[in-house]
């Protein structure tokens, strides 16, 4: 199969042939539709984050089961599925609690990549995905199940953005429904925090970022109301809005100092 490997940092990604290694017990082979392109990926490929090379970066997918290992239930091949970085055991003391992201437990597949170049050099498996190739081999944790008529290439945007942002408001902060929320911008991850608010019940969802279209987006995306900070100042509009109290909820969406 073909894969978009790394070979150097800072340099473009190489189209090569590489060999993928059949799944294993607990493992399921994915044909990709679509991946969608997360900032960490581009940082792992920048050198920013450090790490090993060659790899496969990627972890932002969806697609279409191929093959089950062993051990496998609740997914069969022609299953359309997202495919993302979580890999978890479900047992352990984080997955008992519901933090699938700490899982204590080591997989095969941390161990033992199952890309290797022409030559036979293994390739890491990239954010534990690897999805910037045409096919993928993962855990069966990393699998959620989708239904057909969702379009791949919208769905792929679920493995992480959508996960990220959504979950930020919906889970970790557990935004109560009456309240205010302020979410400063309006990409990706950010959309999907407004999102998240609009479906939690905020009274007032306030989306803030420099570009009008992005704030019209987040208007779509259930924001009730929206600031350009480039025009207005940011803090007068939000208390101007909260009635003097300010937000009840702040979410920082974008990787810059100055948001703070």
């Amino acid at each position: 199969m073909k894969a978009a490997v790394c070979r150097e940092f800072g340099k473009p990604l190489v189209i090569e042939d590489v060999e993928l290694a059949p799944p294993q017990i607990g493992e399921v082979q994915v044909k990709l539709a679509a991946c969608a392109i997360c900032h960490s990926d581009i940082l792992y490929a920048e050198g920013a984050w450090g790490g090993r090379l060659p790899a496969v970066y990627g972890h932002e997918a969806a697609g279409v089961v191929e093959t089950i290992g062993t051990g496998v239930s609740g997914i069969q091949p022609g299953d359309h599925v997202l495919v993302t970085l979580i890999r978890s055991c479900g047992t352990c003391h984080y997955c008992s609690q519901g933090k699938l992201v700490r899982c204590e437990s080591t997989f095969r597949l941390d161990a033992q990549s199952p890309l290797r170049a022409a030559d036979g050099q293994s390739i890491v498996q990239g954010l534990r995905t690897g999805a910037f190739a045409e096919t993928v081999v993962v855990d069966a944790s990393q699998i959620a199940p989708i239904p057909k008529e969702v379009p791949l290439d919208a769905a792929s945007l679920l493995s992480c953005g959508v996960i990220t942002g959504c979950g930020a408001v919906v889970n970790t902060a557990q935004l109560h429904s009456g309240s205010s929320a302020v979410i400063i911008g309006t990409g990706g991850v950010g959309l999907n925090s407004v999102q998240g608010a609009a479906l939690s019940g905020a009274e007032r969802v306030i989306a803030l970022d420099l570009s009008d279209s992005k704030l019209d987006a987040a208007r779509n995306f259930g924001a009730t109301h929206t600031v350009n900070v480039s025009k207005e100042n940011a803090q007068e509009a939000v208390f101007g809005l909260t009635d003097g109290r300010g937000a009840d909820y702040v979410f920082v969406t974008v990787g810059a100092k100055s948001a703070l």
